[in-house]
């Protein structure tokens, strides 16, 4: 049994959600910062391997008429790094907004530390994808 891991890419940090072995349960997990990259992508490597992760669902964040930007190719260029895994993409537009509000209803404090908006982001970005395969 595997796990099922989402991203959401961002500039500065990358937010990690994982599903649970049924791939029914989105929880988010941590983040890491964006830079160094190469520590970010072996911190990535490394969570995923230590949750027996074959899946990493890579959040896009279209443009509102459906277009990509520079944003969403960045994401793009960066799930390249993990071939080794079976790539996915999700639309992940306003899920930052979401992820504030549910942060906000649950009393969370995110003013301080945004990271928690980039977990919780990718924790949408795999709960939307779960709803698709299940």
């Amino acid at each position: 049994m595997n796990k099922i891991m989402a991203l959401d890419i961002g500039t500065k940090r990358i937010g990690i959600a994982l599903s649970d072995y049924l791939h029914i349960i989105a929880n988010g997990h941590s983040y890491v910062s964006r830079t160094p990259e190469q520590d970010a992508i072996n911190e990535i490597k490394k969570i995923a391997k230590d949750n027996n992760v074959q899946e990493i669902v890579i959040g896009v964040p279209y443009n509102m008429d459906g277009t990509k930007g520079f944003q969403a190719d960045d994401c793009i260029e960066f799930s390249k790094n993990f071939e080794e895994f079976d790539i996915k993409q999700e639309d992940e537009r306003l899920t930052s907004d979401t992820a504030e509000e549910n942060l906000r209803n649950r009393k969370i404090n995110f003013r301080k530390d945004k990271g928690l908006v980039d977990v919780e982001s990718a924790r949408i970005i795999l709960e939307q994808y779960l709803s698709k395969i299940n």
